[in-house]
């Protein structure tokens, strides 16, 4: 009998960390809901927001940026757009997006003006898989993913020229030919570090894991760990440690320890990305197949520009 209840404790210890923590403090603002902002896109991506709130966010298979105001106004920031798909704000109110279309990183001013800050091939002219999501270190420094996702505006490429698929470092101010982070992940995609610039959460997406690592004083990772399990298209956090990933299921927040604490639904298949914006940076938007959302959370985003 004792063999048996030792058995049973452990197999609950073991999976423990699966369980969604339902004595957690919920994120969203007491009485929120979840809004529809705008519907009938082709599909959603690269979330982010200037230093006033505004959101811009992507239709790629559209080829365009587009802006939320703070006052609630959709407008079409930028088309084409390079097929751009995950993006974030620097601190010069600065869009850095992955251009898909040639698998490049460009940088784009508010008026519009853009810069491409890396080139669709490494420095041995092999051509990346395709770059999908960025973070923007507080040094400037540039971190991006490159999984392979294939694209109909390819055309007749069909096979990788990549050995795998990485996290990449692109120092900024030092040439277009980024660092190589990582060799031991099958499908990197969803990236976002702390506004301290200290630590780095990457998602596995194929394997459904999501990491974090220590980023050194030269920029690259170290001391891997496991931060908790789950798909992630695309990542954020908020300013009390939460991190809050993206599926099927819609967006799955984990607390700062990497327990699942709840998860908002989103009536979409599939949930893309996410980020916060709004003037006081505690909306959390939403992109997610053909819509656009957002919901009213307790906290503000860690990574708001200043």
């Amino acid at each position: 009998m004792k063999n048996r209840i030792k058995l049973i404790m452990a197999s609950l210890m073991a999976v423990s960390f699966l369980i969604p923590n339902i004595l957690a403090e919920s994120v969203v603002a007491e009485g929120a809901k979840l809004q529809l902002l705008s519907k009938g896109f082709s599909f959603t991506e690269g979330p982010t927001c200037d230093s006033k709130g505004n959101v811009y966010f992507t239709d790629q298979n559209l080829d365009r940026i587009l802006k939320w105001s703070t006052d609630g106004i959709l407008t079409v920031f930028m088309s084409p757009s390079g097929r751009a798909n995950g993006m974030f704000m620097d601190d010069k109110d600065r869009l850095i997006a992955c251009a898909d279309e040639k698998n490049e990183l460009w940088r784009i001013s508010m008026d519009g003006t853009k810069e491409v800050l890396m080139k669709g091939t490494d420095a041995n002219g092999k051509l990346f898989n395709g770059p999908n999501d960025v973070w923007v270190h507080p040094n400037g420094n540039y971190y991006f993913t490159d999984p392979l996702y294939r694209r109909p505006w390819w055309g007749d490429r069909t096979d990788k020229e990549m050995d795998g698929q990485h996290v990449y470092l692109l120092e900024a101010g030092k040439g277009e030919f980024p660092i190589r982070l990582t060799e031991d992940l099958k499908q990197p995609n969803g990236i976002i570090g702390t506004p301290d610039g200290k630590k780095l959460f990457v998602a596995d997406i194929s394997a459904g894991l999501i990491y974090r690592y220590d980023i050194l004083s030269d920029g690259t990772l170290d001391n891997k760990e496991l931060f908790c399990r789950g798909q992630s298209d695309g990542m954020t956090l908020d300013v009390e440690g939460n991190l809050y990933i993206t599926n099927s299921r819609g967006v799955v927040v984990f607390d700062k320890t990497g327990k699942e604490s709840e998860v908002i639904k989103v009536p979409e298949g599939w949930t893309a990305n996410v980020s916060f914006g709004g003037k006081n940076h505690d909306v959390l938007f939403i992109t997610a197949s053909k819509g656009f959302y957002s919901i009213q959370l307790k906290h503000k985003g860690a990574n708001a520009t200043k």
